[in-house]
């Protein structure tokens, strides 16, 4: 479990390094509209993914489409660990990038911390639909 958690967490950061086109700076986290891109401590989902996961309704587009895939979103979370915006950095359609957008925006989290203080911080979430 720790290492697949790990696994996760490199790969949402390659991911967000790829997708922002950012540099990286060792001295200082990188800063975008004021929210870091890193931080010593990272937001996380109050209840985690599968309380974000049982918010999520498969949009009967989708359903009825067959779709299938992950939606990759980027949560802009400020410091008390509310959603500020989202934006989808890679959508699915079919109506499962706004209900990404909208179970994200409605969603708490634990802050961030960087150097004991809490901040705001840009965290990628990906959220998969699978038909059963």
């Amino acid at each position: 479990m720790k290492k697949q958690r790990i696994v996760t967490i490199v790969f949402t950061f390659i991911l967000f390094l790829l997708t922002s086109k950012m540099v990286y700076s060792q001295s200082s986290p990188m800063e975008d509209e004021g929210y870091l891109a890193f931080a010593t401590t990272m937001p996380e989902l109050e209840g985690g993914m599968p309380e974000l996961v049982k918010k999520i309704s498969y949009p009967p587009v989708a359903k009825k489409a067959g779709l299938e895939g992950k939606v990759y979103a980027l949560a802009y979370v400020d410091e008390k660990g509310n959603v500020d915006k989202v934006k989808i950095i890679k959508g699915l359609g079919g109506g499962c990038d706004e209900e990404v957008e909208r179970v994200l925006a409605k969603s708490k989290f634990k802050p961030g911390q960087h150097e004991g203080k809490t901040v705001k911080v840009k965290t990628t979430i990906s959220v998969a639909f699978k038909l059963k």
